[in-house]
Formats: C-alpha cells, sequence, structure tokens
C-alpha cells in the first residue's frame, strides 16, 4: 500500500496549481512547534480550572467549561493571549525554511487561502514573499456581521486572499472555540450560506482543495467536512488532497490506512502520509520541477 500520493496525482496538484485552480486549507499542524496544538491547551486550561471531566483533551469542551464557569469570552480571550505569546517569538525569516509549510504555499500562483486557525502565519508568509495580502472573518455570528462589512472579492496571485473560517485572534468574537461555537458555526453556515463570500464559495466548489493540518482522528475535520458539505456536492468533481499523519503504531497503521482511504475516497480526497513540513519540502521539491519542465 503506498505511503504518499501516486506520482499522477502529484501532476494533478501541480497543474491545478499552475492553473490557479487549488486553495490550500490550513489547520492547526501546519504550526505544529509554533503554536502549542488544541490538545496541550487543553490540558493547561483544565489544570488552572480545576475541570471536572475526565477528557481533558478536548479543547472545545473545556472552552465550554470556562464558558459556563466564567463567561463566553473567557476562553476567547485566554485563546487571543495564547496566540499573542507565541506570535512573538516568530520573525518573517521563520518562513524561509524550505519545509515551512506557509512559506512554501505562498511562493505558490494562487488568489485565496483558507484557514480554521486563528494565527496571521498565513498572511505574514505572503507578505514576506512581497504580496499584498486581504484578510477577510467568516461572518458566522451578529457581532461579526455587525462590525464588518466583505465588498467585493477579487483576488489574484499578487493581492491574495486569506480567509478565517474559524476566526482570528486579533478579533476573539470571531473564534470558533467552543463547543456552543461549533453547533452556532454549523447551524448558521447551514442556514444562510450567504455568511461565506461568493468568492470563497467559488474556490470551494471549483477548485482542488489541499488540506493540510488536520487529522481524521479529530471531530474538527469532521465537523468542517460537514459544513462544506453543500460546496462539495456543488463542486466540478475536482479531486482533493489532504495531508495525514499515520498512527504510531506499526500494528495498526495498514488497517488504519484502508479505513482512512476508505473514507475519504468517498469523498475524492487524496491522502498523502507524513506530516506537513515533509508534504512541504515535496511540493517544493516537485513544484520547482514541474515549473522547469513546462
Amino acid at each position: 500500500m503506498p505511503n504518499t500520493l501516486e506520482d499522477k496525482d502529484w501532476k494533478l496538484l501541480l497543474r491545478r496549481i499552475k492553473d490557479g485552480k487549488c486553495t490550500p486549507f490550513l489547520g492547526a499542524g501546519a504550526c505544529f512547534g509554533k503554536i502549542p496544538l488544541g490538545s496541550q491547551i487543553a490540558r493547561e486550561w483544565a489544570k488552572e480550572y480545576n475541570f471536572p471531566l475526565e477528557n481533558c483533551s478536548d479543547l472545545a469542551q473545556v472552552a465550554q467549561f470556562l464558558a459556563v464557569t466564567e463567561d463566553p469570552m473567557t476562553p476567547k480571550e485566554k485563546m487571543k493571549e495564547v496566540i499573542r505569546k507565541c506570535l512573538e517569538e516568530v520573525n518573517l525569516q521563520y518562513f524561509n525554511n524550505p519545509d515551512e509549510p506557509h512559506g512554501v504555499l505562498a511562493d505558490l500562483p494562487l488568489p485565496v487561502y483558507i484557514t480554521t486557525n486563528y494565527d496571521n502565519f498565513m498572511l505574514q508568509a505572503l507578505k514576506n514573499r512581497n504580496k499584498t495580502p486581504r484578510l477577510e472573518l467568516c461572518q458566522w455570528n451578529k457581532y461579526i456581521r455587525r462590525i464588518s462589512t466583505v465588498t467585493e472579492l477579487n483576488p489574484t496571485v499578487s493581492n491574495p486572499l486569506v480567509f478565517h473560517l474559524h476566526g482570528f485572534y486579533e478579533t476573539p468574537e470571531s473564534i470558533v472555540l467552543t463547543e456552543d461555537d461549533y453547533l452556532d458555526f454549523l447551524v448558521n453556515i447551514s442556514r444562510e450560506q450567504d455568511l461565506i463570500p461568493a468568492r470563497v464559495q467559488e474556490a470551494l466548489a471549483g477548485t482542488s482543495l489541499l488540506f493540510l493540518g488536520y487529522r481524521i482522528a479529530d471531530w474538527n475535520l469532521r465537523v468542517l467536512l460537514r459544513s462544506l458539505a453543500s460546496y462539495f456536492e456543488k463542486s466540478l468533481s475536482r479531486a482533493h488532497v489532504s495531508v495525514q499523519l499515520l498512527p504510531s503504531s506499526e500494528a495498526q497503521k495498514e488497517k488504519v490506512q484502508e479505513y482512512l482511504d476508505s473514507y475519504f475516497g468517498k469523498l475524492d480526497i487524496r491522502v498523502y502520509w507524513g506530516d506537513c513540513r515533509e508534504f512541504s519540502a515535496d511540493l517544493k521539491r516537485r513544484w520547482g520541477d514541474f515549473n522547469c519542465g513546462n
């Protein structure tokens, strides 16, 4: 069973990138090593606030506890502070590392980037490549709709759009974090599809999506795929790619891989088995070779 994408899958992905018909979709794993994973943040908060339940690694559940016992803005404000402190330690040279996911993606001729992360890494990486990116928030709640109005979006390679689906740390009210937030997000997006700008809807339905930094074991990805189900239904049958980590247990690898291949296969999502940095280094090399040969 293959460990990674087949050559024909790579050729398809590289051709879509060259045509501007690929949209990166970034999750927490893309920032691994610079921003703590949700499970780590959850355990720290659970200890600090005496979380009474067993699953202290579930960030949405722990954040929900804080929202109930403190107030709804407490976990969002704490998340803002976590991200802010982490960003203080990152300078623009970081994005020049040859396997840094955001930097590699910023080098590609793409007009739209989508993220469920709260940080500004994609924005900064694009600026580091002398591009002029525009940041927009998903208007999933009334507060965001009240403070911002999305004008017509016409992103280009030199002026790309970075769309924050689950919020941005500088606007904590926009952050999708608690269990209630995820439920409200799903309900509102399903009920009012115009909460996602038309240009982003076009990217979701009309390009190959490249998922980096998600694990199928995380319900966060399943919620995400569920919220995007209607756009997959409208899509023009393009294949998508997801970067996935295999479990550490050798005995379970083959069974898990068969299950995930089957799960993703129904959505026409091809799987690259490895971490984000391995994929990014591979993509950078293949993209360079592809351009030299065309």
